[in-house]
């Protein structure tokens, strides 16, 4: 039997076999005093299951669908709010004339908790500044066509022709989490340097987000004279390291030859894990002026590069002003820029009407497993009970204070849901007198790339993610920081396993909430050589879920 908040659910199949009985009983010409023993019995075992039965379980729920049951007259706020709110903060535009062609622009804001980071009035200027740029050199304006004619021969020319506008394109690499990330840097690196940003549409991101900038488009057109981005790649010849070793392009300001030599129309920026010491030198203040005048650039990535953007001595100042809250970067770019379509936000805003709406508290428990083998099944199982119960994240025994809970876990498997009914329905009693629901959207089996209904899901589950109260990640999961960075959280990190053993401690609490760098180069550009770039800056550490990268923090850390 399903129960939902301690209460049957409506339409359960066991009340469906009861009314059935009821109606046999009638029919059959069965005496009137069985079919009462019948609903007394009904009621008997309703009234117990209301005071012994206090968790629910659910797996499953997220279909697609088309964009049609939840509009906007029926949407109903998280809680109470003050006007203007949907903006948060200023962050948002109000320049899009149809707000109903994107319902979770100006709705998530009203679902999630408010936010503890508020973006600072220059990052909102400069936003503003951003999108009238857009709206002069997007898709099909005059100078976006000039531009695009440079690159009928992209892999022989140099140009001569002045540009009015210069861009930067983006390629996905990885799963969506890393997508997102990597487009979000991208996206800031645009801002720094003075170029707009096009996005190489892919098989299905154009299908999962709306358009974030008002009166324009960030898709590549269908016409652009790159038709195959994803052919780029490590050491292509019109990468930048590649440039760098043919002497195409010259990174040393001193150099004679700098003036006289012509920019390159069309440069390739490899950042994907991997990438080799001369890609790396994109990150230093000599190799951007190298790349200044040449009008398009290709950034293909799978990491949150931002961190490397505040160590270039060009570049800090601005990102100084812009985020003077430090660990709220990819906070604000995420609220920003990525907003689901109508058909992704009908099955965020059902599933939460449904299954988390009459919660006191929602817990989101992310689990992704990279090696089996080192993190078997029952071993990560472990570490998730330790940690919950451990850190208090789930109620305690015989809590005092009564909390509604509603536990959203998201994961490519079913069993960590079914392991948590077997092992609370055991001893309901632990967990005191509160209600305590558990939920699963989805439970793919394993990650799919590429694939629309796939990723509709998965962004589904990290906007579901973004409406929580705590949250407990996987380390090194680009698919937590995009959750966290939704609900402006701080999560509970899950200590990656080794040789199939539960660490100790289980989670560790996260220090900042934005994302790692996993990938930061050690090459300190000012030395010319290899040394702790975490030691650059004084907002910029070693990150704790992987100790190689870095990360951005708002103390001081020397």
């Amino acid at each position: 039997m399903e129960f939902e908040g301690g209460r049957p659910r409506r339409g359960s199949r066991f009340s469906s076999l009861i009314h059935l009985q009821l109606l046999k009983s009638v029919r059959g010409r069965k005496t009137a005093w069985k079919a009462s023993i019948l609903l007394l019995i009904f009621v008997l075992f309703f009234i117990f299951a209301i005071r012994r039965r206090r968790i629910a379980f659910d797996s499953g729920g997220l279909t697609p669908r088309e964009s049609s049951s939840l509009q906007k007259d029926v949407f109903k706020p998280r809680r109470s709010t003050v006007p203007g709110e949907e903006f948060l903060g200023g962050l948002l535009a109000d320049g899009f004339a149809d707000h109903g062609a994107c319902r979770s622009r100006y709705q998530s804001g009203l679902l999630r908790n408010p936010s503890p980071h508020k973006p600072s009035a220059y990052l909102i200027k400069r936003l503003r500044q951003y999108e009238a740029i857009h709206r002069k050199c997007g898709p099909h304006t005059h100078s976006y066509n000039v531009s695009a004619e440079l690159l009928r021969s992209v892999r022989t020319s140099q140009t001569t022709i002045e540009t009015e506008c210069k861009y930067v394109l983006w390629t996905p690499a990885g799963g969506l989490g890393n997508r997102m990330i990597s487009l979000a840097s991208t996206f800031l690196y645009a801002l720094l340097s003075g170029r707009v940003l096009l996005i190489d549409r892919g098989q299905d991101f154009s299908n999962l987000m709306c358009e974030p900038f008002p009166g324009t488009s960030w898709l590549l057109p269908l016409d652009f004279p790159i038709s195959n981005m994803r052919s780029f790649g490590l050491g292509d010849a019109l990468s930048y390291s590649s440039l760098l070793r043919g002497k195409k392009i010259i990174n040393d300001v001193n150099g004679p030859v700098v003036s006289a030599r012509r920019p390159q129309s069309f440069v390739y920026i490899h950042l994907v894990s991997g990438f080799t010491l001369h890609d790396s030198l994109f990150f230093c203040e000599e190799d951007q002026i190298a790349l200044r005048e040449v009008p398009w650039l290709l950034i293909r990535s799978d990491n949150y590069f931002v961190p490397g953007l505040f160590v270039n001595a060009f570049f800090e100042p601005e990102l100084r002003f812009m985020f003077q809250d430090k660990e709220a970067v990819f906070h604000h770019l995420c609220r920003y820029l990525f907003h689901p379509n109508n058909r992704v936000w009908d099955m965020v805003t059902g599933y939460y009407q449904t299954r988390l709406a009459q919660s006191e508290e929602i817990v989101g428990i992310q689990i992704r497993v990279f090696d089996k083998k080192a993190a078997p099944f029952e071993v990560v199982l472990k570490q998730v009970i330790n940690c919950t119960l451990t850190e208090k994240i789930l109620p305690e025994v015989n809590a005092k204070k009564k909390k509604k809970t509603a536990v959203l876990i998201t994961s490519l498997y079913s069993g960590y849901l079914e392991r948590f009914q077997e092992i609370y329905q055991k001893d309901i009693g632990k967990l005191g007198e509160g209600v305590i629901s558990f939920f699963q959207p989805s439970h793919e089996g394993r990650q799919v790339k590429d694939d629309e209904v796939h990723d509709m899901k998965a962004w589904t589950e990290m906007s579901l993610l973004g409406l929580a109260d705590v949250l407990v990640t996987t380390a090194r999961s680009t698919f937590g920081y995009v959750g966290q960075a939704l609900a402006g959280v701080e999560p509970w990190i899950l200590v990656t396993p080794e040789k199939a053993t539960v660490p100790e401690p289980s989670c560790i609490k996260e220090m900042s909430l934005d994302p790692c760098f996993q990938d930061m180069p050690q090459y300190i550009c000012k030395e010319k050589k290899n040394g702790d770039t975490s030691k650059l800056v004084p907002y910029i550490t070693r990150c704790k879920d992987v100790p190689s990268g870095v990360k951005l923090v708002n103390r001081t850390v020397w």
